[in-house]
């Protein structure tokens, strides 16, 4: 794999970002472009190393060892089709992913991980500036109509799958765009829109078709779509979110965190004049230390907020693995993102009391309180610190504290499919309670990552196309990249 040493000659190196200063002027990504001599060198530092535990780390169980010798070798076409063959959307993936793939890289043991991210966005990139990524027609339709109910990553992932097997396939979107959460909730500065339009466009040509602006059970009704196609996919994400039940929860200036971020993207998207909530000259709080809430951090930087804080109920993470978190474990260490470094004070290890109102009634503060974390009996719990409460000035608040499941807006109800006590569907191997109707990503399996959506909506896609047809030649997991005919076989 490639250079014998490379791993040894070699150090991981990642691009350059736009200054701190330059950057928070504008929502454009905010990373440079890398040179291909470094890439081909970031590449020749995977190892010939046996057993790839980043198959294992990876949830679409990318083909990574040999992409990469691909990238090493140059060949830019044999990379994309192995990196397509398990994953749709490597240009998503490649920008937004948090690489649990490199947390599981066997050189990680040790010394700094193979630059897997990078090296995938940057196959996507080189397939679209070689002219690869073109659109790839089926030759035989089956004569089965499948709807995709949401066009996040889960049901774009499950669109393109059931349109290659040969089914039509016709995705609905509530909003005026496709996208779902990719366009609707990741900032702009982490994934420019003009990324998502240009896959679509290619799944347009392709043969699926996208109706936006139909919400289901509110301007089409679910009976009409069970009607009207053989098979239905719903993968509409968790969008309930989880409610902070404390004095003030509700008071002008509280807001859910996707309510701020989905206004910001209609913004930047030209679907909105202005965002109603600006953080401009105010004191914001964002209660939740997660990626949804460092996204409020970098929009609200953005804004020109006055001072940004992100409070954490749970302790600081170390800055390497415990004993207790070893190899090939996802690292639960302190993370830093490129919001954090744009200016955000981090607080760990604190709970929210309550929020204060001024004399108009708008939130003006926050009293906190800082715990204690123990082990008792064998279950973490915490205790208040006594002497530590204290008010923090709130102009503006954020809850990104995360999801319970979809919506209960009564669609899974209108389709026939039961829920369980938690709130999520019933659902046994991607089937609903409904035969006819099958679930994928976040609303399935509950808030996840964006990798885990897209392989939900391959793996449901294999599952409709066993009902449609009885047998499905959609291959599952790493087994796929072997049917490709331009491939040699490794």
């Amino acid at each position: 794999m490639g250079e014998k040493e490379g791993f040894l000659k070699y150090k991981r190196e990642t691009p350059e970002t736009r200054g701190v200063e330059e950057r928070i002027n504008d929502f454009n990504e905010i990373y440079k472009p890398i040179d291909e001599q470094k890439l081909n060198q970031q590449a020749a530092r995977c190892m010939d190393c046996g057993i790839p535990f980043c198959h294992q780390g990876c949830p679409l169980g990318n083909i990574i060892p040999e992409f990469n010798e691909a990238v090493y070798q140059n060949n830019w076409e044999e990379a994309y089709f192995i990196l397509r063959s398990t994953n749709n959307f490597p240009e998503f993936t490649g920008r937004i992913c948090p690489a649990p793939c490199e947390s599981s890289c066997v050189l990680g043991i040790n010394k700094d991980p193979v630059t897997i991210e990078l090296i995938e966005k940057s196959i996507a990139e080189k397939a679209y500036e070689l002219g690869i990524a073109q659109p790839n027609t089926p030759n035989v339709r089956s004569g089965k109509n499948v709807a995709v109910i949401g066009s996040g990553p889960a049901g774009l992932a499950a669109a393109d799958q059931l349109n290659q097997a040969g089914h039509k396939v016709t995705v609905f979107e509530k909003n005026k765009r496709v996208g779902g959460l990719l366009r609707y909730g990741i900032p702009d500065f982490k994934l420019e829109k003009w990324v998502i339009d240009r896959r679509t466009e290619i799944m347009d040509r392709e043969g699926v078709v996208f109706t936006t602006g139909s919400e289901i059970g509110i301007n089409i009704k679910a009976d009409n779509i069970l009607q009207n196609f053989d098979a239905v996919v719903l993968s509409t994400g968790a969008e309930q979110p989880r409610e902070l039940r404390i004095n003030g929860h509700d008071l002008p200036g509280v807001h859910f965190a996707m309510e701020f971020l989905g206004y910001q993207n209609r913004v930047v998207n030209g679907e909105l004049a202005a965002n109603p909530i600006h953080a401009k000259g105010k004191h914001v709080i964002v209660i939740g230390g997660g990626d949804t809430g460092s996204d409020c951090i970098g929009t609200s930087r953005r804004h020109g907020a006055a001072s940004v804080t992100q409070l954490e109920l749970l302790p600081k993470p170390p800055t390497q693995r415990t004993q207790l978190n070893p190899w090939p474990e996802w690292p639960m260490t302190i993370r830093t993102s490129s919001s954090h470094e744009e200016g955000a004070e981090r607080v760990w290890s604190v709970m929210t009391k309550g929020f204060i109102s001024d004399e108009q009634g708008k939130v003006c503060g926050l009293e906190i309180v800082n715990i204690e974390w123990k082990e008792l009996e064998g279950v973490m719990k915490f205790e208040e610190i006594e002497g530590t409460s204290r008010v923090l000035p709130c102009d503006l608040a954020f809850l990104a504290i995360g999801y319970s499941g979809p919506k209960r807006n009564g669609l899974l109800e209108a389709f026939g499919v039961e829920l369980m006590e938690n709130g999520l569907p019933k659902s046994r191997a991607f089937k609903s309670s409904n035969p006819k109707v099958f679930l994928a990503g976040d609303m399935r399996r509950g808030q996840s990552l964006v990798v885990w959506a897209i392989s939900e909506g391959r793996e449901a896609a294999v599952q409709v196309d066993e009902y449609l047809k009885g047998y499905s030649l959609l291959q599952q997991k790493d087994e796929s990249y072997l049917e490709y005919g331009k491939l040699k076989e490794f």
